[in-house]
């Protein structure tokens, strides 16, 4: 009997490890916070590729600027590029360099610098558009922004409304900078892949 016993237990090992594996039917089962759906279920068609071009009005100076500086690390620091400053930001958007043309949006989030040898900028911002058929859509950008480059390219990370499940950049050059008031105008072009 004792040697039958020690046989069976490697069988009744086996068998216990097997009953213990979720089934097939159980794998497939909804979890509870996650699934998998089809995109046609959101409404997704196809792919496409979007050019968007616009004017970036970052305004530090006078009584109504739309970038104010919220954090300023330089009492502790003596960097010449502003190495700790943090700017909120809610610039507008238009279709010209100058400020009076057509608003097509607002750029709303944080700008942070975040070099101790070159002016390099974190952006964390969303292109929050007003107008046409994006009118209530956002796109979101985070990236390095080398500010004293020609051209500087920021990844657009996702966005909202007719934008979700975005991808792309944004090349931003400078068009104007005021030395004395530090108020800026940057043109934008945006190469947004978006349903």
């Amino acid at each position: 009997m004792a040697k039958i016993l020690k046989n069976l237990i490697p069988f009744f090992l086996v068998l216990s490890t097997i009953c213990s594996l979720p089934t097939l039917s159980s794998a497939k089962k909804n979890h509870g916070f996650s699934r998998t759906i089809s995109p046609a279920k959101l409404g997704l068609e196809q792919e496409k590729l979007s050019h968007l071009h616009f004017y970036f009005h970052d305004i530090v100076s006078g009584r109504n600027p739309t970038a104010v500086r919220v954090a300023d690390a330089l009492m502790t620091n003596t960097s010449l590029t502003g190495f700790g400053a943090v700017v909120m930001i809610d610039d507008p958007l238009t279709v010209r360099p100058e400020l009076s043309s057509k608003l097509v949006g607002r750029a709303q989030g944080i700008y942070a610098s975040a070099s101790q040898t070159e002016v390099g900028l974190l952006m964390v911002l969303n292109f929050v558009f007003m107008e046409g058929k994006y009118n209530g859509s956002s796109l979101s950008v985070l990236g390095r922004n080398s500010v004293f480059s020609a051209v500087r390219e920021l990844p657009i990370v996702g966005g909202s409304g007719l934008f979700r499940f975005a991808r792309g950049y944004a090349h931003a050059s400078t068009h104007t900078f005021d030395l004395g008031s530090g108020d800026a105008v940057v043109e934008y072009n945006v190469y947004v892949y978006h349903y």
